[in-house]
């Protein structure tokens, strides 16, 4: 094969996982993708693609079953967070995260308060540092199912989780060692522990966790530098990328051939540059597992060990061949390697360089001016690489920016010139007195001003422009109209032809996520709490609740619920209702409404006349200052209009109950479409049901009913559902819930009733629609039964 042939085939296969998860735009781009070649590339050529296709979807949905069988296991297993003894073996290296260490493991010997339970993978967080791969242990953890929050217009949790491949996770509350491994992945690991130590030792505190990042792959910088190196595109710098790879490894094997040539008997026998190109393959390969085994950091690896393999065969490494041996070897030792964002990045980053940077640097060198050539030629660098990175980008923040690209001309420069080979060095030479620490110091210096680019390239916000979340559709869209342009002509037809389908796949996101003249509640998925968004026939938007789980460091409204208004292309929510002031409820609305305008907030005032700490006040606080109007029940309780819908606002009325708990104040909505009717319940449980069944038994009746309290036995009473004789009913809960629910009698009941359940912790996401006559109802994770 040709080289071009061989990177056909490669792309083809690492294209063929994502049919897993979008099958039809996968596919689709794919058919076109192959007619556009007829006639360009041999016939053979995309017979072989097409196969290659088919074996890397194949495999992919293969560990995708694998996982979801795993899975499905620990769910049964643990109805709740449980404790268990087991007999733990690293199977990963352990990463620091603060001041703990965190460790993949698959347990054996399972028992779980007396019950014997089947051998799992999970991952477990302790206060034991110097552990390494294959190391066993005895612990006793609080275990609990992963919760993978599965919202279906939102990307598929479920190739991240089987890629970590934990089923399970919790505190290890005992850890003790029982056997230490001699093998080489732990001397690995122990390198990796010196060169913690060394670091967190020497290195001043803000710039530690900078340096780790850079050196072992670790992501544990502090939420203000994480957010503000995603904001000034800079966080590349802190990744294992090829750069890294290149400068770490290059530098050992060039010592080496240095070494080899000066050796005059062997240098005189055999080419010595071959020689240690053949040390190279193994050293690349085992430098990525040193820094981590990110996907970007095996895809470098693979490259630099194709490069030396072929140097070493005493032939020309192509970047184009060197780039497909990488993607081929990385696809066949991880099927599921195209959904690790690190390695599309480093991938894309790879052929912008391929493609775009020759282009580009011919340009620059029609410059006669030599300093201006070289800024030039920088930033025409920054943006080949920039450019095929954008969409991936956009997946993981909502804003680009402009600064980025003078933030990497002022930080990547000192980042890999100074940063990342005094990073490199340090460990080799912590134990020598005053040469570690100064080197740390040096090093320190240029983390922070990398750091402080980053923060001054966040802080521009006039630079930062809003990126649409691109779904399957948008990226298949793209790939066509770059495909088209690389192997047809005229490119600038093909280049606007992609623009068009860009555009009508963006009104139809768009379209999607407003719905006219229907009434939509979504049931979102955000673990253990309840939100809703609930689209109104006249296009405005209503949020209920925000989720949130006290004592956990995920936030839903960041994780879920904000990446879900994005996604619908709302940047105004005209109402949110906070039914009452419990953190499971309002502890996601501020990482929710952080990038969004706000109309009026519905609250029932408890929290901020009985006190609901300092959470609640920050957020009320912030709405206010932003020019939210806060609306009482006083006002509320009645009917509203929305165009043909009615929202009714039938408790707590005409104010809260003093003293009483909070959820038995829920607010609770009534809403209307046609003959259609809806019922939100909140958190109520008997002492308010029984009120609305006393004071409102006409306006009870639903046809979707949210049940109270995430489905208690305290809540969702007989004459409750009596009055509402609902067909379908919703249950917000999560996984890892240490209460119960849905509670079995609660289940038996609606069973009795012949009511369809729909729970966010079996099926995901799940949304009621109607257009006031006709009724859909849809899930995220439709039930093997």
């Amino acid at each position: 094969m040709r080289a071009d042939s061989l990177l056909i085939v490669a792309l083809a296969l690492a294209a063929g996982p994502l049919a897993a998860v979008a099958p039809a735009a996968t596919l689709i781009a794919f058919v076109v993708a192959l007619a556009l070649a007829l006639g360009r590339v041999q016939a053979r050529v995309l017979l072989i693609a097409a196969l290659a296709f088919g074996a890397g979807g194949m495999g992919a949905h293969a560990a995708l079953a694998r996982y979801q069988r795993q899975w499905q296991k620990a769910r049964s297993a643990f109805r709740q967070p449980t404790r268990c003894a087991a007999v733990a073996r690293i199977i990963a290296s352990p990463t620091r995260h603060g001041d703990r260490t965190s460790f993949l493991a698959d347990l054996s010997q399972l028992e779980c308060e007396g019950a014997a339970v089947a051998g799992l993978t999970a991952r477990l967080h302790t206060e034991h540092h110097d552990l390494r791969r294959g190391d066993q242990l005895a612990v006793i953890a609080q275990l609990a199912p992963v919760e993978l929050f599965r919202n279906r217009e939102l990307p598929d949790p479920l190739p991240g989780a089987a890629r970590r491949q934990a089923t399970a996770s919790g505190a290890a509350l005992t850890a003790e060692l029982v056997s230490r491994s001699r093998s080489l992945s732990a001397w690995i690991d122990a390198a990796r522990n010196h060169a913690r130590r060394a670091i967190d030792r020497s290195f001043v505190p803000a710039a530690a966790p900078l340096a780790r990042a850079l050196v072992l792959g670790e992501s544990d910088l502090a939420p203000d530098d994480d957010r503000a190196f995603r904001q000034s595109g800079l966080s590349h710098l802190l990744a294992v990328s090829g750069t890294h790879l290149v400068f770490a490894v290059a530098s050992l094997i060039g010592a080496l051939t240095a070494l080899l040539v000066r050796i005059e008997r062997l240098a005189a026998r055999v080419d010595a540059g071959r020689i240690a190109a053949a040390a190279g393959v193994p050293t690349a390969l085992v430098y990525a597992d040193f820094a981590g085994g990110s996907g970007s950091a095996w895809r470098a690896a693979w490259m630099l060990a194709a490069a030396y393999a072929i140097r070493a065969l005493g032939r020309h490494a192509r970047p184009e061949r060197t780039l497909a041996v990488s993607l081929i070897a990385g696809v066949c030792a991880d099927p599921l390697l195209p959904f690790d964002v690190s390695f599309l990045l480093s991938a894309a980053a790879t052929v912008g360089l391929v493609v775009l940077g020759r282009p580009f640097g011919a340009l620059c060198e029609r410059i006669d001016q030599r300093v201006l050539r070289f800024v030039v030629g920088s930033v025409a660098t920054t943006l080949s690489a920039m450019i095929p990175c954008a969409p991936l980008l956009a997946l993981m923040s909502p804003d680009q920016t402009l600064a980025g690209v003078v933030a990497n001309g002022l930080a990547a420069p000192i980042g890999e010139a100074v940063a990342l080979p005094l990073c490199l060095l340090h460990p080799l030479i912590s134990t020598i007195p005053g040469l570690g620490h100064g080197v740390a110091l040096v090093g320190s210096g240029a983390l922070l001003w990398v750091r402080f680019v980053a923060h001054l390239g966040a802080s521009a916000t006039w630079a930062a422009f809003p990126i649409p979340a691109p779904g399957a559709w948008h990226l298949a869209a793209l790939a066509l109209a770059v495909i088209g342009a690389w192997l047809r002509r005229p490119r600038w037809a093909w280049l606007g032809t992609g623009a068009v389908l860009l555009v009508a796949v963006e009104l139809a996101a768009v379209r999607a996520g407003h719905p006219r003249d229907r009434l939509r509640i979504t049931l979102l998925d955000v673990g253990q709490g309840d939100a809703l968004l609930i689209d109104l026939p006249d296009g405005s938007l209503m949020l209920v609740d925000g989720g949130g789980t006290v004592g956990s460091p995920i936030d839903p409204g960041a994780r879920v619920i904000a990446p879900m208004l994005r996604a619908r292309r709302r940047k105004h929510v005209d109402i949110v209702v906070l039914t009452h002031p419990h953190p499971d409820h309002f502890g996601g609305l501020a990482g929710a409404l952080e990038r969004v305008t706000v109309g009026e907030l519905w609250d029932n005032g408890q929290g901020e006349r009985e006190g609901a700490g300092p959470v609640y006040r920050a957020l009320l606080a912030s709405l206010r200052q932003r020019g939210t109007r806060v609306v009482r029940p006083g006002e509320l309780c009645g009917r509203r209009q929305f165009g043909a819908a009615t929202v009714s606002v039938l408790a707590p009325c005409p104010d809260f109950v003093p003293g009483r708990d909070g959820n038995d104040n829920s607010i609770v909505l009534a809403l209307a479409l046609g003959q259609r009717r809806a019922l939100l319940l909140g958190d109520a449980e008997r002492e308010e049901e029984a009120e609305l069944v006393a004071h409102h038994p006409g306006a009870l009746a639903a046809d979707f009913v949210k049940l109270g309290h995430h489905g208690s036995r305290t809540s969702s009473s007989p004459a409750l559902l009596a009055a509402a004789r609902p067909t379908h009913v919703g249950i917000s809960c999560g996984l890892r819930n240490r209460f119960g629910h849905p509670h079995p009698e609660t289940l038996a009941e609606l069973r009795k009733r012949g009511i369809h359940t729909l729970r966010t912790d079996q099926d995901g996401a799940a949304f009621w629609l109607t257009d006031g006559r006709d009724v859909k109802v849809g899930v995220t994770v439709p039930r093997a039964d």
